[in-house]
């Protein structure tokens, strides 16, 4: 019987490869890079056999032609190397990736396959910072957090419910690691829904998103200024109430959101948490324990590293909660 031996929450950005040498706000960036690099001695701690790696698509594999709300990688993983991180072939399982994409199927979760999955940063940076010269395998778990109609919470809470069973009942004793990469809140300059674009730059976006299957690199530059053009808008008052949540153990309770309820709180970027809330229901929610969080006005984004140990769960379930914190949700804890 395999078992999920950790877990962990990532955010992930390409300006932070980028735009180093633009950041401000010096210490919230080294003190993220320092978190990254504690996440990823854990993960070495753990002695995975294989990380499943669930993350987001920026319409660099998956476009607008076709989108599944869940897509298992099961044979060939290609990081496109965007932005200085990993390129090419990724070392992966592809008979461990197609018995859970089997699972899950069966267990009511319909995913689909791809035989020859492209990845971008939003799964390649956590194989960059997390996994760096481990040399394990990995399974790409794509969550589609941008094209409406996105998965319910309350789905992927289930995809992460169903993760953890089927892990149990793939034969052989692998080690899993899970990690969530995306998040934590920001605003990205693209359309909410790409059904209707407002103006000019998101009208071309969307041109991108439905054309650029194998031409990509005509859409690229203009692409990249309208991201580094972007003004920053991060939520830090949500995202630390998340990490709060994520301590105490109480991320189920975020599958109750809709998808207008968490963009208005956590900004349109804010939809990749469903990745977190995926690896958390994959570790039974237990309490985790949030190593950084560092608003990055320079990155656009909301940064924040935390780590899920079952083995810890029990003991950290026993603490008692803060007696006042801000509910992002509205109404009492």
């Amino acid at each position: 019987m395999s078992e999920i031996v950790l877990g962990v929450g990532a955010s992930h950005s390409t300006l932070m490869n980028t735009h180093w040498h633009r950041v401000v706000h010096t210490e919230r960036a080294e003190a993220f890079r320092d978190a990254l690099d504690a996440a990823r001695r854990r993960v070495a701690l753990a002695r995975p056999d294989v990380v499943v790696i669930v993350g987001s698509n920026h319409f660099r594999g998956l476009w607008l032609d076709l989108v599944p709300a869940f897509t298992v990688g099961v044979g060939e993983v290609v990081a496109m190397g965007e932005a200085g991180t990993p390129k090419g072939p990724q070392r992966t399982d592809p008979e461990f990736a197609r018995a859970l994409a089997a699972d899950l199927v069966e267990a009511g979760t319909e995913v689909a396959i791809s035989a020859r999955l492209q990845i971008d940063h939003g799964q390649s940076h956590a194989i960059q910072y997390l996994l760096g010269d481990l040399g394990v395998p990995v399974v790409p778990l794509v969550v589609n957090v941008f094209a409406r109609p996105l998965p319910t919470l309350a789905r992927c809470v289930q995809l992460g419910e169903n993760l953890a069973e089927a892990v149990r009942r793939i034969a052989g004793d692998r080690r899993v690691v899970v990690v969530a990469s995306g998040g934590l809140s920001h605003r990205l300059p693209w359309p909410s829904d790409w059904a209707d674009p407002q103006d000019d730059d998101e009208a071309f976006l969307v041109d991108a998103w439905t054309n650029g299957r194998g031409e990509w690199e005509r859409y690229d530059r203009r692409r990249r200024e309208i991201i580094v053009a972007a003004r920053p808008t991060i939520f830090p008052e949500f995202d630390r109430a998340f990490l709060d949540d994520l301590a105490g153990g109480r991320l189920r309770r975020y599958a109750s959101m809709t998808t207008d309820e968490l963009e208005a709180v956590a900004g349109n970027g804010g939809q990749e948490l469903r990745t977190w809330l995926v690896m958390a229901a994959a570790l039974g929610f237990v309490p985790g324990t949030p190593l950084v969080y560092a608003p990055m006005p320079e990155w656009l984004t909301g940064m924040g590293v935390a780590v899920l140990d079952p083995s810890e769960g029990d003991q950290r379930s026993a603490s008692p909660e803060p007696e006042s914190r801000l509910d992002p949700l509205g109404g009492d804890r």
